[in-house]
């Protein structure tokens, strides 16, 4: 199980120093936004991401893998009506596969909220029916190129299409792919599930529905930082030996981005000392 930082968490140092940082905290990995290293991600070229990889490598860290995929460029959306943007925005999601890999990552997140609403006069089953194509049509490409494509349930406020486990997981199912599944982000978790973040890994890692996990607290700052308790999240997935990633990503950083990323560490790594893993 390794442990990674969310990078915009610390995105005002450059990359290189992101990748020091992490690691002189004891991080793992860095999970990147793609907006991050660039205003135009899905022209990123082999360089950029060459460079990107080697920093982290240099510093003795990995790339796990992406999230926030479609925050740039804007008026992308994987559930509009207008069959030219979501074209785009399927091209784009291809794209940022072939990075993810380039970049030694294991997966893909997506979550992007503002990416999946419902049109103006549009009904939710019919955004929801063209979300699901949308996914289906990266589900080969994600296979191929041997990363893991996950569906994030979000909370309602912040979305209304996929907001719990239960919801991804039909979705999954009728896609039918290994390489499209869900994972648990324990903040939309904590908001949406009736089920504490313990169960939920009970209930849906045993079925393969979990491939990667972010700790956050239903406050959205960061895992020890409000009232969600975490240890009894760990010894689930140590319990069902979980081999994937946890991503630390708050999004209300406190004390500052720098803080909130050493805090998070330091708690996630006495309670993995106390279950007897390191």
């Amino acid at each position: 199980m390794r442990i990674a930082l969310c990078n915009e968490v610390i995105a005002p140092m450059s990359f290189p120093k992101q990748c020091e940082y992490a690691a002189k905290l004891g991080y793992d990995g860095l999970e990147i936004a793609p907006y991050t290293l660039s205003d135009e991600p899905h022209r990123m070229g082999a360089a950029q991401l060459a460079a990107a990889r080697s920093a982290a490598a240099d510093c003795g860290i990995a790339v796990t893998g992406l999230h926030w995929l479609l925050v740039k460029p804007a008026g992308l959306s994987i559930s509009t009506r207008d069959d030219a943007v979501r074209k785009k925005t399927i091209d784009i999601m291809h794209t940022l596969i072939d990075q993810c890999a380039e970049l030694g990552g294991k997966y893909l997140v997506h979550g992007s909220p503002h990416q999946r609403r419902v049109d103006p006069g549009d009904n939710r089953a019919a955004a929801l029916g063209r979300a699901q194509e949308t996914f289906a049509a990266i589900a080969e490409h994600a296979e191929k190129a041997g990363v893991v494509y996950c569906i994030e349930p979000l909370s309602s406020e912040q979305t209304p299409l996929i907001n719990t486990l239960d919801e991804a997981a039909r979705m999954v199912d009728e896609i039918g792919s290994p390489s499209v599944r869900s994972m648990l982000d324990c903040s939309s978790a904590g908001r949406m599930e009736k089920e504490p973040l313990q169960a939920l890994v009970d209930r849906w890692l045993p079925k393969g529905m979990i491939a990667h996990v972010q700790v956050n607290d239903r406050n959205r700052r960061g895992p020890g930082q409000g009232e969600q308790r975490f240890a009894p999240l760990f010894a689930a997935l140590v319990r069902h030996g979980y081999s994937g990633d946890v991503a630390v990503e708050p999004f209300d950083y406190v004390p500052d981005g720098p803080g909130a990323a050493a805090r998070a560490i330091g708690y996630i790594r006495g309670i993995l000392e106390a279950l007897g893993t390191v």
